[in-house]
């Protein structure tokens, strides 16, 4: 499978020959790479994702075929595991779950990602490597823009490690990090706190 040289029509019977497309649950959460542009960072976060149990969305261009090497081996024998979707758009992943459901992440927004409160089903939405996400899109909805907080030397994280803090930060939240494989997944109960 390759990035948005794919022909519309193709995607479908290529992607399930893959094993590509697992949707055994609905995922906790979801991480969107808008537009990203680096294979082994892409590599790492499908991983990651399937370490936490939460589907990777890849909006398209992609800066890299989706069968590169340094896609596969930072993704190891974990990319079969991995629940996959691509799409050609932003919106179609906020059509799919709801904008409402889209946290955006930006070295530029005022909240702080410890600050928001993540429920099941929730997408961490992250720009590309070299400039982020569009300012029309982080415009559209501020009260959904999170940072991860650093130092001013430094421009920004990682994608991989930023993608990593801020979704075990919402397993934290939701609780699930005593899951195990295999095991029913039940949200905390949100009176926990307050006892």
């Amino acid at each position: 499978m390759t990035d948005s040289s794919d022909k519309p029509g193709d995607l479908p019977a290529i992607r399930p020959a893959q094993g590509l497309v697992k949707r055994q649950f609905d995922p906790w959460l979801h991480v969107v790479l808008f537009e990203p542009e680096i294979a082994a960072n892409t590599g790492a976060i499908g991983r990651t994702c399937v370490a936490a149990g939460a589907r990777l969305w890849l909006v398209r261009p992609l800066g890299f075929h989706v069968d590169d090497r340094h896609l596969r081996r930072a993704g190891l024998d974990y990319w079969e595991h991995l629940d996959l979707c691509v799409v050609d758009e932003l919106d179609e992943v906020a059509a799919s779950l709801g904008r409402n459901r889209l946290w955006s992440f930006s070295t530029k927004a005022a909240l702080l990602y410890t600050e928001a409160v993540f429920q099941p089903g929730d997408a961490l939405v992250f720009g590309p490597e070299s400039r982020g996400l569009p300012a029309s899109w982080l415009k559209e909805c501020p009260d959904r823009s999170l940072r991860i907080p650093i130092r001013p030397e430094a421009r920004s994280l990682n994608l991989a490690n930023a993608v990593a803090i801020a979704l075990f930060e919402g397993i934290r939240q939701l609780g699930l990090g005593q899951a195990q494989v295999g095991q029913v997944r039940t949200l905390r109960d949100p009176m926990d706190h307050a006892r």
